[in-house]
């Protein structure tokens, strides 16, 4: 979901530091790729780390599924910072705002460039994802989809499993960057697929497993996993694989998935 500007950035970046070293743990790019983290996924003002050079894209992406977390739990802290004062129902369209603020809006942008290319030919779906510019059926499907999700924030009883709903909507992206196909040869993702090693896969997914574990959350796991699938059979059979944009599709279409998940739970 980068820009072109970006994107060039992204490959003048490479070059310059095509020295650094990435086949071993490197506890200094850890950090660097969990400040990157922070900044790609979130508006939150940590470390500002814009240049995506070598040796720190791979740890970036091991973060996602932490930023995820992060997220999660400053909506809880914030829920149960201002419950005292503010009636149950408003606080929770206010956390749906801070939600939708906190990311930058940047998932949202994906899905709705996703939707528009889902509405040409698929010879023309990545040019139109691309664009800049948010057609018709994309604006029309993200204002649906964002009522939708506020109607499920706004039922939600257990706000303590957002961390967690965050965490695994990211650990999707991270899953479909190591396993299936992308279907852009230049940006940050391009970089961070070349980058992201099995040994950084490995972490991310026990950092996950933990959170699970602790949370009893291996429902949410599973549906978590097949939303993964079904949408990567979807995007890999029509387009080849996954862009930037159908990540952020992915991260929305997860949590969604998820929310209403809890509520079938407390409806039963």
């Amino acid at each position: 979901m980068k820009s072109k500007e970006e994107s060039e950035k992204t490959s003048s970046s490479q070059s310059e530091d095509s020295n650094i070293p990435n086949s071993t743990f490197n506890i200094q790019h850890s950090a660097k790729g969990f400040a990157l983290a922070v900044n790609m996924l979130t508006i939150i003002p940590f470390f500002k780390i814009h240049d995506f050079f070598k040796g720190i894209n791979g740890y970036a992406v091991m973060s996602y599924p932490v930023v995820g977390a992060l997220l999660g739990g400053i909506l809880w802290l914030l829920y149960t910072l201002l419950l005292p004062f503010f009636p149950e129902v408003h606080l929770h369209i206010v956390l749906f705002v801070l939600w939708v603020l906190l990311t930058g809006a940047l998932h949202l942008d994906g899905f709705s460039d996703t939707v528009d290319g889902l509405f040409v030919p698929k010879e023309r779906a990545e040019e139109v994802m691309k664009d800049p510019h948010t057609g018709g059926m994309g604006m029309i499907f993200t204002v649906t989809f964002l009522i939708f999700k506020a109607s499920s924030l706004w039922f939600l009883e257990a706000i303590w499993l957002l961390p967690v709903i965050l965490m695994l909507s990211r650990y999707n992206t991270v899953l479909a960057i190591y396993f299936f196909p992308y279907i852009r040869k230049e940006g940050m993702s391009t970089l961070a697929k070349q980058e992201f090693t099995k040994k950084q896969l490995m972490i991310s997914t026990a950092v996950v497993i933990t959170v699970v574990v602790l949370s009893s959350s291996w429902l949410l796991l599973a549906v978590s996993l097949l939303t993964l699938l079904l949408i990567k059979h979807f995007f890999v059979k029509r387009l080849g694989g996954f862009s930037g944009d159908i990540y952020g599709f992915l991260i929305e279409v997860t949590e969604l998935l998820l929310l209403n998940i809890l509520l079938i739970g407390v409806a039963a």
